[in-house]
């Protein structure tokens, strides 16, 4: 197990070199750059701008270099230093921005997860061993409304009613006294307090998803021949269920833990912004409408570690999870 870790983690260097690479001549792809962008929002405003100004910042911030020194710049200064650059738009490196933003989207990030598996395997196998039950119609009709259902429409309705029910409106992930005070005790109930909402937004599409998912698989499995001979040996059901069908039907899910991450990570961005929550979303939306390429090639960086490393955990918990896996490819 430990010499196939090793090897797919250096597989992952270049992977992620490669889709650095890829990122950030993607975010120059549009025409202009950042300095383009502040140009043409001074004059909506009715502003003169210097033409030698600009220059001089063009030169400054290297956007008259060629795009292969500006992107060794960039990756060098990460991997060397750390240092992901610096954005013009905040005025500050992009490594504090990161630190700002990161933990908090980690945090809501992780308890989304949480939240969508804690909810969606019990239900799924609720659902595939009563199948046509009242139970498994109720579950099926939650899961397409909540597939149906845009996140920030969901987040609207709830914070309307908890406000209806409660009196106080749960935008953001802290109270207005909590904002910029020292972390303490009292400061992460508040959170936690506010983290009800955001969870529930977030983790919603992926439940429904995973729930479907869960119920089809394990129905697909309880009709296997091996679960049939077990039943006629007289084999207990809900040891028999535990420890063979419902580990088979849990592959496909566990291999989505990859993108499920960055897409928690990443795919809550417009929930972000109707919630108010201090994450990355908003910021990276900005950078990109900005066209602040180091901000958003640093997001993007960090969303391709994601990806790579949820990956790297989907395989691992596979080979765990199933035997044929492990001999396959001899982990």
């Amino acid at each position: 197990m430990l010499q196939y870790i090793l090897k797919r983690i250096l597989i992952m260097i270049p992977t992620l070199l490669i889709i650095s690479f890829i990122a950030f001549w993607i975010i120059q792809l549009p025409p202009g750059d950042y300095l383009t962008s502040y140009i043409a929002e001074m004059e909506e405003q009715g502003d003169i701008v210097d033409p030698e100004i600009i220059e001089n910042l063009r030169i400054e911030y290297g956007l008259d270099q060629p795009f292969h020194v500006q992107y060794w710049k960039w990756i060098s200064g990460i991997i060397f230093r750390g240092d992901f650059g610096y954005s013009f738009e905040n005025k500050m490196k992009v490594t504090v921005l990161i630190k700002e933003r990161l933990y908090l989207t980690i945090i809501v990030s992780l308890f989304s997860m949480l939240f969508t598996y804690a909810v969606a395997i019990p239900i799924g196998i609720y659902s595939a061993t009563h199948q046509y039950s009242i139970g498994d119609y109720i579950a099926t009709f939650i899961g397409f409304i909540g597939l149906a259902t845009p996140n920030f429409l969901l987040a609207l309705v709830l914070m309307y009613l908890f406000f209806i029910v409660s009196g106080t409106s749960l935008v953001g992930l802290f109270s207005p006294e909590f904002i910029d005070a020292a972390w303490s005790l009292a400061k992460f109930r508040d959170m936690m307090s506010h983290m009800l909402i955001p969870v529930i937004v977030i983790g919603t599409s992926g439940t429904c998803s995973l729930l479907r998912v869960m119920r089809s698989q394990l129905l697909d499995e309880l009709q296997k021949q091996y679960v049939i001979t077990a039943r006629s040996k007289g084999v207990d059901e809900i040891k028999l269920l535990w420890k063979y069908p419902v580990r088979a039907s849990l592959n496909p899910i566990v291999s989505t833990i990859g993108w499920s991450l960055t897409g928690i990570f990443s795919g809550s961005t417009i929930t972000a912004i109707v919630l108010n929550l201090p994450t990355q979303g908003p910021v990276m939306y900005r950078a990109l409408k900005s066209q602040d390429m180091y901000l958003a090639g640093g997001f993007l960086f960090i969303l391709a570690i994601l990806t790579v490393v949820g990956t790297l955990i989907s395989d691992i918990l596979l080979a765990w999870l199933d035997p044929r896996i492990r001999l396959e490819r001899g982990v």
